[in-house]
């Protein structure tokens, strides 16, 4: 009897074991098909082919040389302390 009993709860145990699953869950779906296709490169990307790309030549000569020579950084803010006399002091 104890014998059934033992071999009924190994054999609960190793069936999930033996089917040897790819997924994390049984209900994890098409994960890897997903991820696989997330991934994957597009050689074909219709926005490839637009050769045309917007810009200033202005602008972009400003940004290179602000690059090259940053300005300087800005003085720091003036700072206001009280430099009057001092309160009397009462008792």
């Amino acid at each position: 009897m104890i014998l059934i009993v033992c071999a009924s709860a190994l054999t609960g145990c190793a069936a999930d074991y033996l089917n040897h699953y790819d997924t994390v869950t049984l209900a994890a779906g098409d994960t890897q098909k997903f991820n696989s296709l997330l991934q994957t490169v597009d050689p074909l990307n219709p926005a490839s082919r637009n050769t045309k790309i917007d810009g200033d030549g202005q602008r972009a000569a400003s940004v290179a040389q602000n690059y090259r020579f940053p300005p300087p950084p800005p003085p720091p803010p003036a700072i206001t302390v009280n430099v009057g006399a001092p309160a009397p002091m009462t008792n």
